[in-house]
């Protein structure tokens, strides 16, 4: 299981079209599963993002599930990808890393230290 959480200078919405640029029209297997908006009554929002993609190397679909929110005035990104590990040992040939950076590195160049 590989896991990230940094902030990005992008909205919400370019942030999620971005990563959606990334996985599903920049590979052949990508695909969104759901996403799922909460809007809070103070007027920020969570976004929820659930994506599936073939990894041969894996032999099977890895999930990453993206977590957006704009919480604390800045998009902050949470990732963490799984479902490539088969078998007793749960050794995935670093599928599921490279899922994730994948969008790690679509967002490095708006990451932001907040």
């Amino acid at each position: 299981m590989e896991t990230s959480t940094f902030y990005v200078s992008l909205s919400m919405q370019d942030t999620a079209a971005l990563i959606d640029d990334t996985i599903i029209r920049g590979s052949v297997s990508g695909t969104l599963i759901d996403r799922f908006v909460a809007n809070h009554p103070d007027g920020t929002h969570c976004l929820l993002s659930v994506y599936e993609k073939h990894y041969l190397r894996a032999g099977n679909r890895l999930t990453l599930t993206v977590t957006l929110d704009n919480f604390f005035g800045h998009t902050r990104v949470h990732m963490t990808g799984g479902g490539g590990a088969s078998g007793v040992i749960r050794f995935d040939w670093g599928a599921a890393s490279s899922f994730n950076q994948s969008v790690v590195q679509a967002l490095s160049p708006y990451m932001i230290q907040v």
